[in-house]
């Protein structure tokens, strides 16, 4: 159980790194801050969710699915800022 916890822990504290880093590197960057890596990871997670939900997929197929939707979800965001860019 304390093994279990320990391997929890570390995996959502490195998330949770991740998030950190991304925000301090844009707000390096640009000097602002901008909130919408954390709307992208909830629906990168929710992606997983319904993978796994409503197509039966296993965890390891439904991350790898929630993966690539993500990453076109990025490539749509920014896309369509910069196609829509006056």
């Amino acid at each position: 159980m304390f093994l279990q916890q320990l391997i929890n822990g570390i995996s959502l504290g490195s998330l949770y790194g991740l998030v950190a880093i991304g925000y301090t590197m844009v707000y390096g960057i640009l000097r602002l801050i901008n909130f919408a890596h954390g709307d992208v990871l909830m629906v990168g997670c929710y992606f997983t969710f319904y993978a796994m939900l409503i197509f039966s997929l296993p965890w390891w197929l439904s991350f790898l699915v929630a993966l690539f939707l993500t990453a076109l979800l990025g490539i749509a965001i920014e896309s369509w800022r910069l196609f829509t860019r006056t």
